[in-house]
């Protein structure tokens, strides 16, 4: 992270212009159109219409005249705004999913349950998602499904910032999260130091999460992921994990999901193995 503030622009799903146009506004303060497309280079033919979109999502104030001028809220109401815009866009979202349902499922779950008499026990055990982003989010939402317990299996918890929010969610709500990692001997410095990461990691966990029980395997592991809610009888839980292939880039790799029981509940028994008998405590150990 840059720590000049500028990755929160990332998150409010603006064009080019209306970043630009934005960033610049917080520096000038009040100006008009024609000032500001000439500190930005913003084509004039388009600055108005960036100017008039930033007002609507709440971002800069219209102060009538002749000419017009434009002010920039205070960081703070940006920031706040941009929040309640993303919860009206889920609001309006959710609604439109809830009128839309019954027409949708009428239409369309005879013909899934037609196409999926012929599925094989095979198919339906896995399904798979490229690693990165895809991934990732199938990670936070496992998080957010979890109703008890979250098992992490991972080398240096290298994606933590991608699921934290997920991760602190689950927390709040009582479940309870373990991180097996591995001990620092089997991790790559090259081309990438995975050692600093994962002790940033454990560090930023233990400060801020201290409810998570973390340990470290002694052993390598044959595949990394998640595993949520397994259960005895083999009734429930979740997992996505991918395995352990060092010459093949993460770009190229995939995922697998699976809600089968009975997989994610041999998952959780070598979990428990490898914590209870093949772990340490300290990262050094």
């Amino acid at each position: 992270m840059s720590g000049d503030g500028s990755a929160v622009f990332d998150r409010l799903g603006l064009t080019e212009y209306e970043e630009t146009a934005l960033r610049e506004l917080l520096s000038l303060g009040k100006t008009t159109a024609p000032n500001l497309a000439e500190a930005t280079d913003i084509p004039k033919a388009r600055i108005y219409g960036v100017l008039d979109s930033l007002s609507d999502r709440g971002f800069v104030e219209v102060i009538p005249g002749r000419p017009k001028e434009y002010q920039p809220k205070p960081p703070e109401a940006i920031l706040d705004r941009a929040v309640e815009n993303r919860r009206q866009d889920y609001e309006e979202f959710s609604a439109a999913i809830d009128d839309l349902r019954e027409e949708f499922l009428a239409a369309f779950r005879p013909r899934y349950e037609r196409a999926s008499e012929d599925v094989t026990p095979t198919e339906e055990l896995f399904h798979v998602v490229d690693v990165g982003e895809p991934s990732e989010r199938e990670t936070r939402r496992l998080y957010h499904e979890a109703d008890e317990e979250v098992d992490v299996v991972t080398k240096s918890f290298e994606y933590f910032d991608s699921v934290e929010p997920a991760l602190a969610d689950a927390l709040e709500r009582g479940v309870e999260v373990s991180v097996l990692m591995l001990v620092p001997d089997f991790l790559s410095t090259d081309p990438r130091d995975e050692p600093a990461i994962q002790r940033e990691i454990v560090e930023r966990i233990r400060e801020d999460y201290p409810a998570v029980e973390i340990r470290f395997s002694t052993g390598k592991l044959p595949f990394r992921g998640h595993v949520a809610d397994p259960s005895p009888d083999y009734e429930t839980g979740s997992a996505i994990l991918l395995v352990e292939e060092e010459d093949v880039p993460n770009h190229m790799r995939q995922a697998a999901i699976t809600d089968n029981g009975a997989f994610v509940a041999g998952l959780k028994r070598y979990f428990d193995l490898i914590w209870d008998h093949e772990s340490v405590a300290d990262r050094e150990g």
